[in-house]
């Protein structure tokens, strides 16, 4: 019997085990193979994080630091010695991650900026892509956080590709007590604005999901359609990003209980279902427990 077409509240069923899973994960696997067989496809790239610091507070990030604290931006010489370190190890790509807009909240990080000549990190973004397509080999990807139409524009002249992820549909998380309150960079609205924006400007570009910082079944639901509606009418999504959340002891959420692997597996195989055989999907996974578990969610990719 053919599995059903994509269906919300047949998603919701299967995640909530009001479903059967097994039917699922040989869908998911059907499809897989279809599209992509058995082949797991990686860039070589290197990893630039251009400032650590962050107008954003939220409760489980261990990558944004305040100034003195390790809250530093790059400059645009330590760009190009990553850069060029990357292509002597054979790197095709430059990933540009950065925490958002720390302009906002930080006078250090505006003081650098204006010394470098710059009223934004997103313009100082925009020129350190450009000096990477300028002087090296490698291909930009920028993941600067929330951009509007211009910036996009702006951007893509140097990056073939870029990225936001959603993370969650749910404006819930971000009331008092959740891990986005007082980030206004988290607003879903936003979120999504910004991943139509770039689907208006056919920009090839990645997104995803996070798992286990307090959404409820539903809410994941509807973020993967979400997507998946926003890709159907566009068609840029390049890739889809399901990530596990783990604990940190050095974040507010260390007591957190995360996501445990079959409740992760199935949010992969409900992916894999949605999205069809040809979507590029990644399941970056923070190490959480067995290999052989570990092995069944990664086998529906």
């Amino acid at each position: 019997m053919p599995f059903p077409a994509p269906d919300p509240d047949f998603a919701f069923d299967l995640l909530t085990g009001a479903q059967p899973t097994a039917p699922l994960f040989e869908e998911a696997r059907r499809s897989r193979d279809e599209g992509k067989g058995h082949t797991v496809t990686y860039s070589r790239k290197v990893f630039i994080p251009v400032t650590t610091m962050c107008r954003d507070r939220c409760t489980y990030c261990t990558f944004a630091k305040p100034p003195g604290a390790g809250g530093v931006f790059l400059t645009q010489d330590e760009v190009m010695a990553v850069v060029r370190a990357g292509e002597r190890h054979g790197c095709t790509e430059a990933l540009f991650t950065l925490g958002d807009r720390p302009e906002d909240r930080w006078p250090a990080a505006r003081d650098f900026l204006e010394r470098v000549g710059h009223t934004s990190t997103l313009d100082y973004v925009r020129s350190l892509t450009e000096r990477v397509v300028e002087e090296s080999t490698l291909f930009p990807h920028a993941n600067p956080g929330l951009m509007d139409g211009p910036t996009l524009e702006a951007l893509r002249r140097s990056n073939p590709s870029m990225g936001l992820m959603l993370e969650n549909i749910s404006p819930r998380l971000m009331e008092p007590g959740m891990p986005h309150y007082e980030c206004p960079d988290k607003d879903p609205a936003a979120r999504m604005a910004t991943i139509e924006a770039a689907g208006r400007l056919s920009v090839p570009f990645t997104t995803g999901v996070l798992i286990g910082i307090g959404e409820a079944p539903r809410e994941v639901v509807d973020s993967i359609f979400a997507l998946a509606d926003s890709h159907e009418h566009w068609g840029h999504l390049q890739e889809i990003i399901v990530q596990n959340f783990q604990p940190k002891a050095d974040t507010r959420m260390r007591g957190a209980e995360p996501p445990s692997v079959e409740y992760f597996a199935t949010i992969v195989a409900i992916t894999r279902w949605v999205f069809g055989p040809t979507m590029n999907v990644q399941t970056l996974v923070i190490p959480i427990c067995r290999a052989s578990s570990m092995r069944s969610a990664c086998n529906l990719i």
